[in-house]
């Protein structure tokens, strides 16, 4: 077979392209940070419309996807070395890392005047807040840090905020709250993905929380960032965002994520503890904001 040939038959297909592009702006994070924004509208007291809505839920996917495809570009050379990243389509070879570039910087330029245009200046500037602290400050830090924890903490939380400050155009306590619950959230959550993805995450050069401090620290943090979790999710009751139903719901669904978070602190199986306590961190959120849409004020 020539040289020619056997270059057409491994060519992707166009598709095989398009889902590649697609995969550059990792799309089930991006589907739960638009979930969140979502949630931050429809708590927000005063008037919500179709427009406003779809721009500012199609402005920020294209924030997240942006950001997204800025963070392949970077670390493209780590994902290589990691297991858990080593297929993606930059490491793998599939598209050229000026795919992840252009669109990391083509996106926003559309992103951010339309979020201003339709919603406010507000919540574009915080568009851009949570792109800048997730591409230039969050990305680069993980090389050097254990801090980048709580820095990537910021970007993730931004976008319930977002959805409040499109309705209400100002910040208050109660989307200052909505970011602060997110804020919380991540903190056990990506602790236990530091546990349990540890020794991907030293084959590809980052400093995560484990690895800096070591897994006993990494189990404490992880039971005490649940501990401060807990009154802050219940802090939407006394602002008045959600009504007693939500309050007994938060208050059990914390209670019990504790005492899960506590239990790790005796296991024999750090790993194997820590991957499970990561997917009941995403339950523990998924129920969390059930509860707060169904008996919400």
């Amino acid at each position: 077979m020539s040289p020619a040939v056997a270059a057409t038959a491994v060519r992707p297909s166009p598709l095989a392209q398009l889902r590649d592009v697609a995969l550059l702006a990792k799309p089930r994070l991006a589907t739960l940070v638009v979930c969140t924004a979502a949630g931050g509208m429809w708590l927000a007291p005063g008037h919500r419309d179709a427009v406003r809505a779809g721009a500012l839920l199609l402005g920020i996917t294209l924030v997240v996807g942006a950001a997204n495809a800025l963070n392949n570009w970077l670390e493209r050379e780590s994902d290589a070395r990691m297991r858990r990243t080593r297929d993606r389509p930059l490491p793998a070879g599939r598209l050229e890392p000026w795919v992840a570039l252009l669109l990391g910087l083509g996106l926003p330029a559309l992103a951010l005047p339309a979020l201003g245009w339709f919603t406010n200046g507000l919540t574009a500037t915080l568009g851009a807040l949570a792109l800048f602290s997730y591409v230039v400050v969050y990305t680069p830090l993980k090389q050097h840090s254990s801090l980048a924890l709580f820095v990537g903490a910021v970007p993730g939380a931004i976008p319930p905020l977002m959805g409040w400050t499109a309705v209400t155009g100002r910040l208050d306590a109660g989307g200052l709250a909505l970011f602060a619950v997110l804020f919380c959230w991540q903190l056990p959550h990506f602790l236990a993905i530091s546990i349990y993805l540890q020794e991907d995450y030293a084959r590809g050069g980052l400093r995560v929380f484990a690895l800096a401090h070591g897994q006993r620290a990494a189990l404490i943090a992880t039971v005490a960032s649940t501990a401060l979790l807990v009154p802050v999710t219940l802090s939407l009751l006394a602002l008045g965002l959600a009504g007693p139903a939500y309050g007994l719901a938060a208050a059990l669904l914390g209670g019990a994520l504790l005492g899960w978070s506590i239990t790790g602190l005796w296991t024999a199986n750090p790993v194997r503890w820590s991957r499970s306590f990561f997917l009941g961190t995403l339950a523990y959120l998924t129920l969390l904001l059930a509860a707060l849409f169904v008996w919400s004020r």
